[in-house]
């Protein structure tokens, strides 16, 4: 990895606090909306320098998308925090030009456009190769690079749905149902590229030589189906939609309304969490139908809901505080920020009257903070184009010419 640089490079100041595990780590960012921008965020919470590098139009369209005028919108300030902004026009022979030459340096650039794109802007993998030979490139797309797909427009819902996943979503006897979490997106876009990414610039630390990453969105769930392969591979066929182990098809692990139209989740899969759950209900006879199916299935869960539903959410979250079987509370957002347990582990961080939640990771000797939020368009330009070595007539020259 590159020497660090830049107002995020995390050296260690004497008796100063130890360098974040990334500081050092130069990241060029052409990512736009949820996917990319989020997997980079992380790379950037955990001290790279990860540059935003946006088009001189429109840039990013996640700025506008539920924004009010002359405002980033929320989502936009979720997914770009602790990053650099640079406005570039690549199509622009000096803005090639001035990719190229941080590409020289850097030690990874992260994508999102169809394949081909970065090819036809003399960007692709070997050609950014040829400046830097340690330069990891990754790549994240719907489909992947290759393949009958590889060109097709998609969303989240059609990546799941190729994945076999979305068909798995739904209650029992009921139609599929469309996640209200972008299980493509965010499993197959943002966490899956850093596994490859991180395994690729250690290798290229190792050996000096960086590779392409490439991450399709759709081979990322499938990759993570197990319930549904499982099931096809034992008994022929997936699990049916909604009468499946964890998906609502035993009394043990379920949702279950209460008296105030609130919900409880049980998870009681283990025997013993299932006899506290029964006695804590006052139903011992449900012990033996804890896994059962059919008619007797059904009629365990409908005594199950009968009970949940004598008591408001409070009266059972209180009363399975006291009692150790997988049973809680179904929260809102809203109240998961002021969770007991997420606040005691500092996952909710307060930024420019934003609550925003801290990295899914707590590392040794690291503590997260939030540097900067996220930047206006091209709001670093001119300091990352003084560090590749520019002079400010250069800069000037490139903004003249609507480069920047």
């Amino acid at each position: 990895m590159s020497e660090p640089r830049g107002p995020l490079e995390g050296r260690e100041r004497e008796h100063g606090p130890p360098r974040p595990p990334l500081a050092g780590l130069r990241v060029l960012d052409l990512t736009r909306l949820l996917p990319g921008p989020l997997a980079t965020r992380h790379l950037a919470d955990l001290g790279a320098d990860v540059v935003k590098i946006e088009d001189t139009g429109e840039g990013d369209y996640a700025r506008a998308m539920g924004a009010r005028p002359g405002e980033d919108s929320v989502f936009f300030r979720l997914v770009n925090r602790n990053k650099r902004a640079l406005r570039l026009d690549l199509k622009h022979p000096a803005g090639a030009a001035v990719f190229r030459r941080l590409a020289e340096t850097a030690d990874a650039v992260v994508e999102g456009f169809r394949p081909g794109v970065m090819d036809r802007l003399g960007f692709g993998h070997e050609a950014l190769a040829a400046l830097n030979p340690r330069l990891v490139t990754c790549s994240i797309s719907g489909y992947g690079q290759d393949g009958p797909y590889a060109h097709r427009a998609g969303h989240d819902i059609n990546y799941i749905g190729y994945a076999g996943v979305l068909d798995q979503i739904g209650a029992a006897g009921g139609p599929p149902v469309v996640p209200n979490f972008q299980i493509g997106d965010l499993l197959g876009g943002a966490l899956a590229p850093l596994v490859g990414l991180l395994a690729a610039l250690i290798d290229a630390r190792a050996t000096g030589r960086g590779r392409q990453v490439d991450v399709s969105m759709t081979d990322a769930v499938f990759a993570h189906a197990v319930f549904p392969l499982a099931g096809l591979a034992e008994r022929g066929a997936p699990p049916p939609r909604g009468d499946g182990l964890l998906s609502g098809g035993v009394p043990c692990y379920g949702i279950h309304a209460t008296a105030d139209g609130r919900h409880m989740a049980v998870g009681a899969l283990e025997p013993k969490f299932w006899r506290r759950l029964c006695a804590a209900l006052g139903r011992p006879d449900l012990e033996p139908l804890r896994l059962a199916t059919g008619s007797a299935g059904a009629a365990a869960k409908r005594a199950l809901a009968e009970a949940f539903a004598a008591r408001t959410q409070a009266e059972w979250a209180e009363l399975f505080e006291r009692v150790d079987c997988c049973v809680s509370p179904v929260l809102g957002i809203g109240e998961a920020l002021d969770n007991a347990q997420l606040r005691a582990r500092g996952m909710v961080v307060e930024h420019d009257g934003l609550a925003q939640p801290a990295p899914p990771w707590k590392l040794g000797g690291f503590e997260f903070a939030i540097e900067r939020g996220a930047p206006a368009p091209g709001q670093h330009s001119e300091e990352i184009l003084r560090e590749a070595g520019y002079t400010a007539e250069e800069i000037a020259g490139l903004r003249q010419d609507g480069v920047l």
